[in-house]
């Protein structure tokens, strides 16, 4: 698949986000004043901003409240229904820490649980496309619900839980990465079956379909190289895993917090980017690819 940014920048951003609500939600005890109101701007920062950048990708994005019609059947319109939710109760919540001094705990618990929902639902997106093998896995919900805990965990500064959370997720994304090339070997889908011209002999392609890019080669054939993704996933492991774990174990400072942060974030961004474009969608077998 295509690794466009702004897909990239949409589930890197809204993880991070609404895995900060999370635990803004339900940390105990809460921050207040103008301390909380700096972590909810982050946090509403990250959300909005992730979903936002998802509205770019769309063919019409003049048409983006019909995102919300198909509820029934798709999880993107499942997904814009708990964003908007987990967002207003978190406002709400945040409304009662920053002005009242007080903790509306009914909000701050539903509307944490709501962040989650909504994480899972972004990663069903991709979970439930069957024309997909690596996608059509356990992985992208454990690993999208990991990720942005663990951030979420380490944006709000509870220092212990992000060190373990990170480990985990770390040590579950080498085993997915493991499991996902297994599964893709296993696939049996091939040209032949695709066509179901399979009986007798071998079909193989006699031109390509097109003499030019099209749609679907565009959005749904992508090719990266085995070595580099070696190499791109060692560095997706050491800056959203690694680094931060180093920063967080050495004598607290806000920079090294600062550089845990931002070298988690720029981890995740190289991880999305690896998802997408490792990613090999059966259409391709019509192009050879």
């Amino acid at each position: 698949m295509h690794p466009a940014p702004s897909i990239i920048l949409f589930t890197t951003l809204s993880g991070l986000g609404f895995g900060m609500l999370a635990w803004l939600g339900l940390d105990v005890p809460a921050p207040r004043g103008w301390i909380a109101f700096i972590f909810f701007l982050i946090a509403f920062g990250l959300s909005c901003g992730g979903l936002l950048s998802s509205t770019f990708h769309l063919g019409h994005p003049e048409r983006f409240l019909k995102a919300f019609t198909q509820w029934r059947s798709s999880w993107l319109s499942r997904e814009a229904w708990a964003a908007i939710i987990a967002l207003g109760l978190m406002g709400l919540y945040a409304i009662g820490l920053i002005f009242f001094d007080a903790r509306w705990r009914l909000f701050g618990i539903t509307g944490a649980l709501m962040s989650v929902v909504t994480i899972f639902a972004t990663s069903m997106i991709y979970m439930q496309m069957r024309t997909v093998p690596r996608w059509n896995h356990w992985s992208p919900p454990v690993l999208f619900l990991g990720y942005g805990i663990a951030g979420g965990a380490l944006l709000t500064g509870n220092v212990t839980a992000a060190i373990l959370l990170l480990i985990a997720v770390g040590a579950i994304q080498v085993f997915a990465w493991m499991d996902q090339q297994r599964r893709e070997a296993a696939s049996d889908t091939n040209l032949s079956t695709a066509t179901g011209l399979g009986q007798p002999g071998t079909v193989r392609a006699f031109e390509p379909p097109h003499t030019g890019s099209n749609y679907l080669t565009n959005e749904m054939v992508f090719r990266v190289g085995r070595k580099h993704a070696n190499i791109l996933r060692a560095i997706s492991l050491g800056l959203s895993v690694l680094l931060p774990v180093v920063f967080l174990l050495l004598p607290f400072s806000h920079i090294l917090a600062a550089l845990a942060v931002l070298s988690h974030l720029a981890g995740v961004l190289v991880q999305r980017w690896l998802f997408f474009a490792e990613a090999r969608h059966v259409v391709g077998l019509y192009y050879g690819k």
